[in-house]
């Protein structure tokens, strides 16, 4: 700040210095004058200005530094009080435009929670009739034709899923209840709303769970396991796929590993971005939301989340549950 502050003075020192050369100039040439008077109020000048500059200095840039301190956070509390009039226009320009913002965040805030609830709702209501779908799906005697119509009944209800999710998880923090969540129901669930899907596959499924329990939202976690499995069930090639957890070093892992084509190593890195789908034979129907929202929903459950895959070998999603004490802060919010 202090070299900032010479920068911004330096015309007026540099007139001073001016001042004083001419000064002492005058005198030395003026014989009439006496040199040595005339330096020594140079020279008290000099000091004078150094201690004008020191208190000015102090003055003016208390203003400043809190600018340069001061967070984006449209709080203005922690902005020193002006006190030039020139600092008063620029604290009035900050505070106007500040208030502008906060009403625009605010209104704008507004507007998506209000979208979020009417889409809430809208899926909600569209479950009514899905529903009702599927009992008139399962009365039909005709098996090939039931599958076919079960299969899509499965997609669009995963569609409906997923979109109410990803709305839901902007608020995910205030919607977490950590407890201790059985593995074995919760696994077995997701299996069975897959069940369907994996007869018309002929895929079948292997769980050994030796951790049984974990600490997490039950309701989250289910949503997290339902996008690994998904994405193994679509893209199995085998009729296998292997569910298992173990524990290590205190933590809980649990594992999902398929046998399909697996990823391209140069998608590898992008698989959890957003709208992120396969460059390697891409499927016009995915929308790249399902692992990012996994992966969104596992770093505010302080899971880690790690996926391995060799190209047509298939590919491991593992799970690293936190250990218990790294909780603490989680369960505050």
């Amino acid at each position: 700040m202090l070299k900032i502050f010479m920068i911004e003075r330096r015309s007026w020192i540099l007139l001073f210095l001016f001042m004083q050369v001419l000064l002492l100039f005058i005198a030395y040439i003026d014989s009439a004058i006496p040199v040595k008077s005339i330096v020594y109020i140079a020279f008290l000048s000099f000091m004078i200005f150094i201690i004008f500059l020191a208190v000015r200095y102090n003055k003016e840039t208390a203003f400043y530094r809190s600018l340069e301190y001061w967070e984006s956070s449209l709080d203005l509390s922690g902005i020193t009080d002006a006190q030039s009039p020139f600092e008063k226009i620029v604290a009035a320009s900050i505070t106007d435009q500040t208030n502008i913002l906060k009403r625009m965040a605010t209104e704008n805030r507004m507007a998506l929670e209000q979208e979020r609830d009417d889409l809430l709702s809208w899926i909600h209501e569209v479950k009514t009739p899905l529903t009702a779908m599927n009992l008139m799906i399962e009365r039909i005697e005709d098996e090939k034709i039931k599958a076919q119509l079960t299969y899509e009944w499965l997609r669009i209800h995963l569609l409906l899923d997923q979109q109410l999710h990803q709305k839901r998880i902007s608020f995910i923090e205030n919607d977490l209840h950590v407890e201790k969540v059985a593995l074995e129901p919760l696994i077995f669930k997701e299996i069975k709303n897959l069940q369907s899907w994996c007869m018309q596959k002929g895929i079948g499924f292997e769980v050994d769970l030796e951790a049984s329990e974990v600490l997490s939202d039950e309701k989250w976690l289910g949503f997290i396991i339902r996008q690994l499995l998904t994405n193994a069930v679509k893209y199995s090639e085998a009729d296998e796929i292997i569910i298992g957890s173990t524990e290590q070093s205190g933590q809980t892992v649990l594992q999902v590993r398929d046998f399909g084509r697996g990823i391209d190593p140069k998608d590898l890195p992008r698989i959890f971005d957003k709208g992120f789908t396969s460059t390697v034979n891409p499927d016009q129907a995915a929308t790249g939301m399902g692992l990012y929202l996994a992966k969104k929903a596992a770093d505010s459950l302080l899971i880690k989340t790690h996926v391995k895959s060799i190209p047509g070998a298939g590919t491991t999603f593992t799970l690293i549950f936190p250990k218990p004490n790294e909780f603490v802060n989680l369960t505050r919010m």
